[in-house]
């Protein structure tokens, strides 16, 4: 997650407007954008807190926050919501999608159902170095409804793919 020990929550998340020099009105702008977000990822209530008082998952959903600050063009989101529980991983999977829409993300997950769920282009890396492979184009907007059938299909063949590539591994 990358929080910064010594800063709360709220600071964490404004971080890489503190870095580029936000002052007076426009970081107490950014303090009340940083609450609606953290309120978004339920945790309006640790906006004080220090990130060693924080689970797991709760400190990745700060950092979810802190992207989300960003609001960039490009964002590169390396397992964002691995250490969350199912339900609030769902939820927050819908919260990325609808706040990222029309932006060019590069999801990294080990999660087939995540990657079909969220992404327009899916590619596997495998081998040693990696190579892509693809993409699988699944149907729809997302987020995809995980109860699919079609969905539910495509991720026993991208399960499928995943367990032929770590067989040929193994066999190296």
């Amino acid at each position: 997650d990358l929080l910064l020990p010594w800063l709360p929550v709220q600071e964490n998340v404004i971080l890489g407007h503190r870095l580029r020099g936000a002052r007076g009105a426009e970081r107490r702008r950014l303090r009340e954008r940083a609450r609606e977000l953290l309120a978004l990822v339920g945790l309006e209530r640790q906006a004080g807190a220090m990130p060693a008082t924080l689970s797991g998952g709760m400190r990745q959903r700060v950092a979810l926050a802190r992207t989300l600050m960003e609001d960039r063009p490009i964002v590169l989101m390396d397992e964002p919501f691995s250490a969350l529980d199912a339900v609030t991983r769902h939820r927050l999977q819908e919260l990325a999608a609808e706040l990222l829409a029309g932006r060019t993300v590069l999801l990294v997950t080990h999660s087939p159902l995540e990657a079909l769920r969220l992404g327009h282009r899916i590619y596997v890396l495998s081998g040693r170095p990696a190579v892509p492979r693809g993409p699988l184009l699944p149907k729809g907007r997302p987020p995809r409804d995980i109860a699919d059938p079609v969905l539910l299909a495509q991720q026993a063949e991208l399960l499928g793919e995943l367990a032929r590539s770590s067989a040929l591994l193994e066999a190296c």
